[in-house]
């Protein structure tokens, strides 16, 4: 938790290392469910991303209220894109060191992924072209939306946005990579379509890559017509 000082605490009363003040009254005035009343909201944590502990009574299915506390991170919202090329049956992802599955049993953390990014002040097609642009180095040209998820319910906040785009080789107009100076190293990888589904559950362990994956395999674009 941020220590206060003299003049206030950090992203509440005065603004933090970002410049956000009042990051504690995020759901406070929340009233689309009777059933829930938000009681009390507390800033646990602001470092590039929010933690907070919010205390609400909550009526069950029985009519029965009780008081519960939950954590929520809130890393804001994003988006994710699958690019394919149709004719040639190949899609375009990334390779890249992530710590959070390292840490948690991946063999050397190298995770394999479509391209993909937080939304930040864009709206979410503007950020996954940015984003599209920095790793892949592609230009992308017609987006499909697919559909917009809740990857983890239960804890982080993060509402993501799925596309889809085609590509050729002429649209591969930068070297991709991602941002060095963001700590960015990424590998561009071209694969076979029905490789990269064959790889599912092995080597392409992540749920927004899986999920496109099997999106264009049943009903995109390598579905059967």
């Amino acid at each position: 938790m941020e220590q206060t000082d003299a003049r206030g605490r950090p992203g509440i009363d005065v603004p933090d290392a970002r410049g956000r003040t009042g990051l504690d009254r995020v759901g406070r005035g929340l009233g689309g469910n009777p059933d829930v009343v938000v009681r009390d909201v507390e800033l646990l944590a602001a470092g590039w991303h929010v933690l907070r502990r919010t205390t609400f009574d909550y009526r069950d299915s029985h009519g029965r209220w009780s008081t519960q506390q939950r954590e929520t991170y809130d890393r804001g919202n994003g988006a994710t894109i699958l690019l394919h090329d149709r004719d040639r049956r190949t899609v375009l992802l990334t390779r890249q060191f992530r710590f959070p599955v390292y840490v948690n049993g991946h063999p050397d953390g190298m995770f394999v992924e479509t391209a993909a990014g937080l939304l930040d002040d864009d709206d979410p097609l503007t950020a996954i072209r940015r984003e599209t642009a920095e790793e892949l180095g592609v230009t992308v040209g017609e987006v499909t939306p697919v559909f917009d998820l809740w990857m983890s319910p239960g804890s982080v906040t993060e509402r993501l946005h799925f596309y889809a785009a085609p590509y050729t080789p002429a649209d591969r107009t930068g070297a991709g990579g991602g941002l060095a100076d963001e700590g960015e190293d990424i590998e561009v990888l071209e694969l076979d379509v029905d490789d990269a589904l064959a790889r599912v559950g092995g080597d392409i362990a992540d749920a927004k890559t899986v999920l496109l994956l099997q999106w264009a395999a049943l009903s995109g674009p390598f579905a059967r017509r």
